[in-house]
């Protein structure tokens, strides 16, 4: 029962957001009368669009194909992305040299915008899934590395050292110790790298691929199809925030099995 507390405090606030979401297109909406009907498309726009209007099976089958190829490309950008984070951040904690030498460098690539090493990567890695993906998978490294790197950091000393005494290696202490101890900054940086890495997709596909959401929103802008573009943006945050919060549960059954207050749930 306490695991179901947590859980429902969790997605709580996420139920609140939406609502106050939807709050907020109308006030929009309303604010700005300006933008007109023709291209602010409200709740019952989309609806209609969606699903009571004669083409709404049409509409939709084109909406969920792209979204499907964007949750494909996303899917492997964000793997990809928390494995490698994960990886190096063993590394940096391990060897303090690795860390010297190549933080650095990987600040220094995460100041520079993503829109301008995407043409590169594109050029590198084609346009194809393989672009999409490595676009997604740096949005979600660099943060997940940081947080991840920090959560590493704060295994517990005494057991580190209690490994130690007891002949055993530091990539054991950090399989034993160190990771255990990190798994709420893992699902932390998991929960931040959902909506990234979808954000990676969309970026992806407008510069590189040209398919899935990312070009669909791009072209629906020069040919006026709003009701198209609306409920693409609607879709995704959709899926973002229903991302969002299965990483939030599949965090909180975890840490209640595994984490620091696993024997008093």
């Amino acid at each position: 029962m306490k695991v179901v507390g947590r859980i429902g405090k969790f997605l709580f606030p996420l139920f609140t957001s939406l609502l106050l979401m939807l709050v907020i297109w109308y006030v929009f909406l309303k604010a700005f009368p300006q933008v007109g009907p023709r291209v602010g498309k409200s709740p019952e726009d989309i609806w209609r669009y969606l699903v009571t209007s004669p083409g709404a099976g049409v509409a939709r089958a084109a909406l969920l194909d792209d979204l499907q190829i964007t949750l494909r490309d996303a899917a492997i950008g964000f793997g990809c992305g928390l494995l490698a984070a994960l990886v190096v951040a063993a590394l940096f904690v391990s060897f303090a040299a690795v860390e010297q030498t190549f933080l650095p460098v990987a600040m220094l690539l995460r100041s520079v915008p993503l829109v301008v090493l995407a043409p590169i990567i594109v050029l590198v890695f084609g346009r194809g899934v393989a672009g999409v993906a490595v676009l997604a998978a740096i949005v979600v490294f660099f943060p997940a590395l940081v947080m991840i790197t920090a959560g590493l950091r704060n295994a517990p000393q005494q057991a580190m050292d209690l490994i130690a005494a007891y002949g055993g290696s530091r990539w054991t202490g950090l399989r034993m110790v160190a990771v255990p101890a990190a798994l709420p900054s893992v699902f932390a940086a998991a929960r931040i790298s959902v909506p990234g890495a979808l954000i990676g997709a969309l970026l992806g596909e407008w510069l590189g691929s040209g398919t899935g959401l990312g070009a669909s929103l791009i072209r629906a802008i020069p040919t006026f199809q709003y009701n198209q573009l609306w409920s693409s943006i609607v879709l995704v945050t959709i899926v973002s925030v229903l991302l969002y919060a299965i990483v939030g549960v599949l965090e909180n059954l975890v840490l209640a099995r595994f984490g620091a207050d696993a024997n008093s749930s």
